[in-house]
């Protein structure tokens, strides 16, 4: 009797019906679409930061930048041998610098890693390099004309040629490239993890110490670098085995080599610039940063939230419109789409107080007036919802087609200091954080999104149902018999 009752009225009041599971599939839309573009946020800042952590790490740990008085900061210098006054050969110098000037002894690795909470910590050394390229060129000495003066010397009588030197000079080319020294025995962590190797391999773990070097993609297509190739750095000739292609954003850096050789071309014996932390639980990592700055002093332990503060452009103002502006926006339309299916439902009841009356003169308890009200509005809660769903997972699917694409800016707020080539000290997380990098835009639909949905219809259904059945429960037969419409 309920379901043909239920499906008699529903037919018989089918615009009506259609209005309020209208009113619920629009707002049930709307928090569909937000919630997936802010998961779309997440996600592409995710990438962001894969760019400068690597994958699988949840903070790094450097050395906190000491104050520098004026005139002690550090600049590289360059020289060059004396050579035969008469060669104009090519003279070339490089100048290994670890990158801010900042390291941390190689024994700090193994405290972090002793650290509660911390599953693995590994080492690394940031380089600079600038090589410079070219010749001395010898000027000649051009004789002024004028003949021999008194005392047979020529010009004057100071014994002296008079004249000047022409043409000469020097022509310099400066390279400026990065260099990165990573822990071969474990390679599941830090930078080059998010680059996934192209062509060539990776480095073994027995390479601890060996020339062998790893180039990023793009520095190997500007240079003209391919497999079985060699790069000189500091004289040390590195046999190229692999090409890494970065799958987020830019690369740390353009060449990689082992721990052991970076520390040598530097003079940086068992230093590094960055240790790379995981936690063994994601929930635990604000407790292990503080734990790390607690037990061991002199570092700064910098967070994937610390670097997210930092990351601005149009990905950072589309999160904040999403996260601010979109949720206030589907909350608002959620409300009013529940108050106007309320006030429909109970607008609907008093125009059938006559069939109510009769109802209930029949012998249907109020609460089975009550009963059949609010089945009516679940019913049209679920029409919505399923409205709803279809209308959210065409508008996700519309940003995901479109994919616009967003910038990230990431600016120097980790607090590294400056260092050479504009990189920032401590490591390719701060070398990293004066990039601007283009994010494209999708909209992913989880389940969770879905249940939701499912819910807010249910919700939306009993809300509109509360309304109605409450005026239902109210009607008195005499009254509703009495009247006339």
């Amino acid at each position: 009797m309920f379901f043909t009752y239920l499906r008699r009225e529903l037919r018989r009041r089918r615009k009506a019906a259609l209005v309020v599971a209208s009113g619920l599939a629009l707002g049930i839309a709307l928090v569909i679409v937000v919630s997936s573009v802010s998961s779309g946020m997440g996600k592409a800042q995710d990438k962001v930061l894969q760019s400068l952590y690597g994958l699988g790490t949840d903070m790094t740990v450097t050395k906190a930048a000491a104050a520098q008085e004026e005139g002690q900061a550090q600049r590289p210098r360059f020289r060059f041998d004396a050579q035969d006054s008469d060669s104009d050969e090519e003279q070339s110098s490089d100048r290994v610098m670890v990158q801010g000037f900042e390291t941390l002894s190689s024994s700090t690795v193994s405290k972090v890693g002793a650290q509660d909470g911390v599953s693995d910590a590994v080492g690394g050394l940031s380089l600079q390099v600038i090589k410079v390229s070219g010749q001395f060129t010898r000027g000649q000495f051009q004789q002024d004309g004028g003949g021999e003066q008194p005392g047979g010397a020529p010009g004057g009588g100071t014994g002296q040629p008079e004249g000047r030197v022409q043409g000469g000079g020097a022509d310099f080319d400066v390279n400026n490239y990065s260099v990165y020294g990573t822990d071969v025995t474990k390679p599941e962590l830090g930078p080059l993890t998010s680059s996934k190797i192209t062509s060539g391999r990776t480095f073994k773990a027995s390479e601890t110490n060996a020339e062998v070097v790893v180039a990023d993609a793009s520095y190997a297509k500007e240079k003209k670098l391919a497999l079985g190739d060699t790069v000189t750095i500091k004289g040390v000739k590195y046999e190229v085995i692999g090409i890494a292609t970065p799958e987020s954003g830019d690369a740390a850096a353009n060449l990689y080599i082992p721990l052991k050789q970076a520390q040598t071309l530097s003079d940086s014996a068992d230093k590094v610039t960055t240790i790379y932390v995981k936690a063994t639980d994601s929930q635990r990592i604000d407790a292990v940063k503080s734990a790390i700055q607690k037990n061991i002093s002199g570092t700064t332990v910098t967070t994937s939230a610390d670097l997210a503060e930092t990351v601005s452009g149009s990905l950072s103002t589309a999160s904040d419109l999403a996260t601010s502006v979109g949720k206030w926006l589907s909350v608002v339309v959620l409300a009013a789409a529940f108050l106007v299916a309320g006030l429909l439902t109970s607008s609907a009841v008093s125009r059938r107080v006559r069939e109510f009356g009769t109802l209930k003169a029949l012998g249907w308890r109020s609460g089975r007036v009550t009963r059949q009200v609010v089945g009516e509005a679940v019913v049209n809660g679920l029409v919505g919802g399923a409205l709803g769903i279809g209308l959210g997972l065409a508008g996700a699917y519309a940003v995901t087609a479109v994919s616009p694409t967003l910038q990230a800016e990431l600016g120097g707020g980790s607090g590294g200091m400056a260092g050479p080539g504009g990189g920032f000290g401590g490591g390719p997380a701060r070398a990293a954080a004066a990039r601007t990098l283009d994010v494209a835009l999708t909209a992913p639909v989880s389940v969770t999104t879905i249940a939701l949905a499912v819910g807010l219809a249910v919700t939306g259904g009993l809300v509109a149902g509360a309304f109605g059945g409450w005026r239902a429960s109210r009607l008195r037969p005499a009254d509703a018999l009495r009247r006339v419409e």
